[in-house]
């Protein structure tokens, strides 16, 4: 998809949520679009699997779920834990949750070498920046790099921590252990870190 469709897509959206006709919660992504697409474009092949937080609207519609389908997923409540097992994408609300599940995938890759395609897959895992200094997430990282398996980790910076800077939260001194190498890019925000930055009654 484009940027101008990923944007159209979320612009559905947000009308859909100020209506009241999304009863849950809605993490939207703009600002986020060119990194994705480009990474993407790079590196995720159709084979591949995708592990994602609560923000995952874009990397859905990347990996090819139809627009229809997200759409759906939305309305029904889903946004924060968008599941499409046909297509190797799983999402999640639960703050590191998706990394456990996603180093268990690539283990089993790696046991198996190859898939049920003959073509090499990965594990991708997107994580925002304040995700990505949890515990369990810090030590999946070097289990993965320590074993070698064929897992990328991809942080998208957005300086957010809920609703609290993530560096003054956090912190920034940065540890040894920075050398687990995850990808990582800084993007800003168009919208809220949750909902349309208005109140709706439902």
């Amino acid at each position: 998809m484009t940027k101008e469709e990923l944007i159209a897509f979320e612009d559905d959206i947000a009308r859909e949520f100020e209506a009241g006709k999304i009863h849950a919660p809605v993490h939207l992504s703009g600002g986020n679009e060119d990194n994705l697409i480009g990474y993407f474009a790079n590196y995720v092949k159709p084979q591949d699997w995708l592990f994602c937080s609560w923000r995952s609207h874009f990397h859905c519609l990347l990996k090819g779920v139809p627009p229809a389908d997200v759409k759906q997923a939305i309305m029904e409540g889903r946004s924060i834990s968008l599941c499409f097992p046909e297509h190797k994408i799983f999402s999640s609300g639960i703050v590191g949750g998706t990394a456990p599940i996603a180093l268990g995938v690539a283990q089993s890759l790696q046991w198996r070498e190859r898939d049920a395609h003959n073509h090499r897959s990965t594990v991708h895992v997107f994580l925002g920046d304040m995700t990505a200094k949890a515990g369990i997430v810090r030590e999946c990282m070097e289990y993965g790099v320590r074993r070698g398996l064929p897992i990328e980790w991809i942080v998208e910076k957005n300086g957010i921590s809920i609703c609290t800077p993530t560096e003054e939260a956090w912190g920034t001194v940065r540890k040894s252990f920075e050398w687990w190498g995850p990808y990582e890019y800084s993007y800003e925000m168009t919208r809220r870190h949750v909902g349309v930055d208005k109140w709706v009654k439902f």
